[in-house]
């Protein structure tokens, strides 16, 4: 089986990829998903600026006055005024310059960021060796040393470095779980005597078990909170012991799955380390600036949204906890819903993504229009819902965009498009977060920063020569004849049952 363009031809048969997945090689890689998606979605947006605000030190009353003066009188819990002012007020003192605790996390998540560009820069490489398992157990073994000690010392400065050291590894554990699933899906393509294997459904699944990973985190995190607040940092910390020995438990697939090398041998050694081999790929750039603009949209929201609802609306912290789960269980349904959807009327990746793009301007416009009403809790689950499948979709289809711009290269370089998918996909989050960070009580900034983000974020998907069928112009090439792009991956008789 070949694919080409123009006068280059790659054949699947000069692929040394390995056998075709088996069920059990998925649902590990499911499982992986399961366990490390709320990394960089729950554990250092959220637990972690929880713990740094629990060491900081507020004069009662002047908070408590100051809450009324700035809230037109709403009534709040003193326990949730503090909260929220530890999290948000500059306490953190550093060479003459002043942080919050949201601050301080949006510092050590860039400076893991810039730690992490190196790295992957490095390994990227070794992705198509045999090495590729045991960089994600490594990695992963990186992420879950720092995840267990993290509230041994109730310093703030010590989160530097613990949350710095997790980003980077679950940076690289991203790249090389995405560059699994290339090496899967073309494992499939080799294997397969039919048309249409696409990694949607891969990535679709995939997102759903990472939701629910997200959401039983979340639920754990709302349940210690309730803890009396002399114990709640050693609560919080406990909440991230958790986090590390979930985020173990998904390296089970890095010793079951088959440690699959995508070096061909027609092309030359000195040629595999293309790290900016993406760049003579416009549509892959397109796709990268998508999922750059989407992932901060989302973050962006999600941070502004939750700040808002906890200081602005002082809602019921019950009610926060039912914001939460729809937030992250709802794509659990909408998502697997919405794909007999695409499959019946043929809709690519790229409108799918748009899709999620335009939820998007419709929560986060939403928000900026009534962000001085007084929201109810069935407004709040009706926005976590909008928000949630935007959400959902656009880190399902954000992937498979990249993934499918892989058509076009030929094997060995899938650890280049990896390697910049994931790291991409971190600043955009950081990035969001930082929005939310600095602005706290001033909604309208970050729901307006999601809008301005999602409306470029469309016109590049319509305008860019994004395509998620592996060329710009959209068709790949099997046997000699043009065939469009299926976005249903397993339907065939010849794929596995999910």
């Amino acid at each position: 089986m070949t694919k080409s363009k123009g006068e280059e031809t790659y054949s699947y048969e000069h692929e040394d990829i390995g056998d075709k997945p088996s069920s059990f090689e998925v649902w590990g890689w499911y499982l992986y998903e399961f366990c490390s998606y709320f990394v960089q979605t729950v554990l250092i947006p959220v637990v972690f600026p929880l713990m740094i605000s629990q060491l900081q030190h507020l004069p009662m009353d002047p908070v408590y006055d100051s809450w009324f003066l700035n809230h037109s009188g709403i009534t709040c819990a003193q326990k949730q005024i503090n909260l929220y002012s530890t999290l948000t007020q500059h306490t953190i003192s550093i060479s003459g310059s002043s942080f919050s605790s949201l601050e301080w996390t949006s510092i050590a998540w860039g400076g893991g960021l810039a730690l992490a560009a190196p790295i992957l820069a490095y390994i990227s490489f070794h992705f198509n060796t045999n090495f590729q398992n045991l960089i994600t157990a490594a990695a992963t073994g990186l992420g879950v040393f720092f995840c267990l000690p993290s509230g041994l010392f109730k310093t703030s400065k010590i989160f530097i470095p613990y949350i710095a050291a997790i980003v980077v590894a679950a940076t690289v554990t991203t790249a090389s779980h995405t560059h699994h699933l290339a090496l899967m899906v073309r494992a499939l393509k080799k294997f397969s005597t039919t048309q249409g294997v696409s990694s949607h459904r891969f990535s679709l699944y995939a997102t759903v078990a990472g939701s629910l990973g997200a959401a039983i985190v979340l639920s754990f995190t709302y349940h210690m909170l309730r803890e009396p607040n002399e114990r709640e940092y050693i609560s919080l910390w406990i909440v991230s012991i958790f986090c590390g020995l979930v985020w173990l438990v998904g390296v089970l697939h890095a010793f079951t799955a088959e440690n699959r090398n995508s070096s061909n041998p027609i092309i030359p050694l000195s040629s595999r380390f293309q790290l900016f081999s993406i760049f003579k790929y416009p549509h892959a750039i397109g796709a990268l600036v998508a999922v750059l603009l989407s992932q901060f949209a989302t973050m962006s929201i999600f941070t502004g949204g939750v700040l808002y609802i906890v200081g602005q609306l002082c809602i019921k912290p019950v009610h926060l906890l039912y914001f939460w789960l729809t937030y992250f269980l709802f794509p659990m349904l909408s998502l697997p819903l919405l794909h007999p959807l695409q499959h019946l009327i043929k809709t690519s990746a790229v409108k799918m993504k748009i899709m999620g793009l335009l939820l998007s301007l419709l929560s986060s416009g939403f928000g900026f229009y009534f962000s001085n009403r007084h929201w109810k809790w069935p407004h709040l689950m009706v926005f976590g819902a909008i928000q949630g499948t935007a959400s959902g979709l656009l880190y399902t289809f954000g992937r498979v965009l990249v993934l499918e711009t892989m058509e076009s290269a030929p094997c060995g370089e899938e650890s280049g498009f990896s390697v910049w998918y994931s790291w991409v996909r971190s600043v955009g989050l950081c990035g969001g977060f930082t929005v939310g960070a600095v602005v706290p009580g001033r909604v309208r900034t970050s729901f307006g920063a999601a809008f301005c983000s999602a409306l470029v974020g469309i016109v590049v998907l319509l305008f860019g020569n994004v395509s998620d069928s592996g060329y710009g112009g959209g068709d790949v090439r099997e046997g000699g004849e043009i065939r469009s792009h299926d976005p249903d991956a397993l339907d065939s008789k010849e794929s596995f049952s999910v």
